[in-house]
């Protein structure tokens, strides 16, 4: 009996997407293994072999299914019956809304020039169509009239972090005058009180984290207990109640967590519970799902469009030699597409740019450098495009649009979070502001020395400052490896000849850094150049990138905290 090809290409699918998930839950599960043995390389090298799971499995998939149905690859029909049979075999699955996705993913790598086309593809179902289910196994759950001393010691004894507690005595002792100063000098627990706390521990670095939720006063308030892996064990680095505290512990700035999750519209749903500023995408990429997450932030941007008029405009800052920058003034994102001709200096291919791209989406972003969804064949309405922006794309970056119909198609497009560019941000800050920005500007650069990254062109129009006033890299195209650049002082001249020499005198290789050249161009603004220059003095001398690049090589990480550390408990613990 022949088998129904719709059929067959479905179950295809559906095992390259089982398969998928179960290497994800593999590498998942690794992290935990690789945080009690304390071995930071292979945690991280764990973390981007994740990373890297969902492209090489839509890859296999599409191999598979063209090798199976031949001519039906642009059939209309043949994929809108293998959509409908695909629905039938997912409708039970826990992960449902992943499925949906991992189907689009295939079938626009295989279907030829196929647009977003709703009878074709899963384009507004997603986490709003997950089956509500039964949480409650899901938590750890303390009632209040257990004492806050006897619930602390049962949350250490319940969750095992593979390792020995540095001094439990003092956490608990740490967490119960945080409790009593912070929030039972307001509210008053009484019969109904409970603490709830997510039953899997989320891992991130040399983190890992509890993160829950206590039912007082009438409404939920939530927390997360960071712990971090010293030397001498594990130990409770603080307690957060501060709502845009713990939004930062999900920023779209930070590495994903590894966390446990069996059904992860429960945990999203639980997440959005705690952390409400956060859009549902931000909160699937955050647990791992950043493929999801670029699926439902599609949706959220639809049903932007469709609730608002405002049209599409170039973005603000100065205009970059590699990429035209525009946004929609009433929504928090920005486009990024790569011209199709570089203003000199830039000699790199767009292929060199894409490679960039690539390289942070697969590193520990430290808090510093922005998440990016890399988008193909991404339509827009024609007629929300402004005038001076068309004109722009066609004088930029014309290889890469297309007009079908009222559509205005992208062929490639970058989208991350908009932020203002520091240079305009220190243009119209008070002289505080601005000491506060640069000094974050350094301890930037600074941190992702650290994280084995340098920023290349350092200029302050390639970094933006978020709502929190935090300072954040976003611009990819001369990023480096530190570890591949030769940090050198410039020879001091000696002669006639080399004083006045309208070119450098001496030989500079194509890697060659001079971190003293640093100060021509870091920091415009008159009032704080001097204050820059001498808190962050070390930049400009060859010794502090020699320092980081051997620490670097010896094997070091360090930790990037992702609060301030003036909240720690041990401030002077050492991970």
């Amino acid at each position: 009996m022949e088998v129904d090809p719709s059929y067959h290409t479905a179950v295809l699918i559906q095992e390259g997407f089982q398969h998928y998930l179960q290497n994800f839950h593999i590498h998942t599960d690794n992290s935990p293994r690789f945080y009690k043995m304390r071995d930071w390389a292979a945690k991280r090298e764990n973390q981007r072999k994740r990373l890297r799971l969902y492209k090489d499995h839509v890859a296999q998939t599409k191999t598979k299914v063209l090798a199976e149905i031949g001519l039906y690859a642009s059939d209309f029909f043949f994929w809108r019956d293998t959509k409908g049979i695909y629905s039938r075999l997912i409708a039970g699955r826990n992960e449902k809304e992943l499925a949906e996705t991992f189907f689009n993913s295939v079938i626009r790598k295989t279907y030829p020039g196929l647009a977003i086309n709703e009878a074709l593809m899963y384009v507004h179902e997603g986490y709003n169509s997950c089956d509500l289910l039964p949480n409650g196994h899901l938590f750890n759950t303390y009632s209040a009239n257990m004492g806050l001393v006897p619930i602390l010691r049962k949350i250490f004894s319940d969750y095992d972090f593979g390792a020995p507690l540095m001094d439990p005595e003092a956490d608990i002792h740490f967490l119960e005058t945080a409790v009593k100063n912070v929030i039972l000098t307001r509210y008053k627990p009484d019969a109904d009180t409970i603490t709830q706390i997510w039953k899997s521990i989320f891992f991130r670095g040399k983190s890992a984290y509890l993160i829950g939720r206590t039912r007082l006063g009438g409404k939920w308030m939530p927390f997360i207990i960071p712990f971090l892996y010293g030397s001498k064990g594990v130990f409770v680095d603080t307690l957060i109640f501060d709502p845009i505290l713990m939004s930062g512990l999900f920023s779209y700035t930070r590495s994903y967590f590894m966390v446990k999750v069996d059904v992860p519209s429960q945990l999203v749903s639980f997440l959005n519970s705690v952390i409400p500023n956060k859009k549902i995408h931000e909160l699937y990429n955050s647990i791992g799902f950043n493929k999801h997450g670029k699926t439902e932030f599609y949706r959220d941007l639809l049903n932007h469009l469709a609730h608002s008029d405002d049209q599409f405009v170039i973005a603000e800052g100065i205009k970059g030699m590699v990429m035209t920058v525009f946004t929609l003034p009433s929504y928090n994102i920005v486009f990024k597409m790569i011209k199709d001709y570089f203003d000199p200096p830039k000699t790199m291919t767009r292929q060199e740019v894409r490679e960039k791209y690539k390289l942070v989406g697969l590193h520990d972003r430290v808090g510093r450098m922005a998440d990016t969804h890399e988008f193909e064949e991404f339509h827009l309405p024609l007629r929300r495009i402004h005038p001076d922006l068309m004109a722009e794309l066609r004088g930029t970056v014309n290889s890469l649009l297309e007009i079908r119909g009222e559509e205005l198609i992208l062929k490639h497009v970058y989208i991350e979070r908009r932020m203002t560019p520091l240079n305009i941000y220190l243009d119209n800050c008070n002289l505080e502001e601005a000491k506060q920005v640069v000094e974050d500007y350094g301890n930037a650069i600074t941190e992702l020395a650290q994280a084995n990254i340098f920023p290349g062109d350092m200029m302050i129009k390639n970094f933006g400052v978020t709502r929190q006033k935090r300072v954040i890299f976003y611009d990819y195209d001369e990023i480096e490896f530190v570890t591949d650049m030769n940090f050198r002082a410039k020879p001091k001249p000696e002669t006639y000849e080399q004083i006045y020499s309208p070119e450098p005198w001496y030989e500079i290789g194509p890697r060659d850094v001079f971190p003293e050249d640093f100060k021509r161009f870091m920091i415009g603004r008159a009032d704080i150049r001097d204050y820059f220059f001498e808190v962050h003095s070390r930049l400009f001398d060859p010794m502090f990138w020699q320092s980081i690049q051997k620490n670097i090589r010896s094997g070091e990480m360090p930790h990037a905290f992702s609060y301030p550390r003036s909240i720690r408990f041990r401030p002077n613990e050492l991970v």
